[in-house]
């Protein structure tokens, strides 16, 4: 595989990634937060092709279809919450803001890394550099993350409670659009 080829293949995987980081920017986020997710995904989409080149095409089939159902409740849960807190918010006049437990950032990782674990299945058939490859993808998709997260606090900050009401619509959209794609 060609250094284009790769890029091309991490901007890609970065991309669930990054639309799912402007919808929870959009509800405000803290510099830590954008950090731990930022650092979680990247560090799952290193893992993830690796998981894949040893696990094998049937067992991430199997594990592929189940989490990519629960990161997919997980957005939805996500986005209904933020859609619920700013119902709320405007009765209480309270600041909201997403937080993550570790479980929470572990499931949100590995969600938006699955297509990685599938890139895994292929990557020795493609005679290529599985430690570059994977390195490549985690940190493009790192970065992809930590731009979303911060672009979506921007927006966040520019367009107010509105946007908190936008990145949950927007979670709920993207959850039920991974919903259905894997049933």
């Amino acid at each position: 595989m060609s250094l284009i080829t790769l890029i091309v293949l991490a901007i890609a995987l970065g991309t669930d990634a990054f639309s799912l980081c402007v919808g929870i920017g959009l509800a405000g986020v803290n510099r830590r937060q954008i950090i731990l997710v930022s650092l979680t995904v990247l560090v799952f989409h290193i893992a993830m092709p690796l998981i894949g080149w040893l696990a094998g095409e049937f067992a991430g089939n199997l594990l592929g279809r189940a989490a990519a159902i629960a990161g997919a409740l997980l957005l939805v849960y996500l986005g209904v919450k933020m859609v619920w807190e700013t119902w709320r918010h405007r009765l209480e006049q309270a600041p909201v803001r997403v937080d993550f437990s570790v479980g929470g950032l572990l499931l949100l990782g590995a969600s938006v890394s699955m297509d990685a674990l599938s890139v895994g299945f292929t990557l020795g058939t493609h005679q290529a550099n599985l430690l570059l490859v994977a390195g490549l993808i985690g940190i493009v998709a790192g970065i992809m993350t930590f731009t979303g997260l911060v672009f979506g606090r921007f927006l966040g900050g520019w367009v107010g409670e509105r946007a908190q009401l936008l990145g949950g619509l927007l979670l709920v959209g993207i959850g039920a659009k991974m919903i259905l794609e894997v049933l």
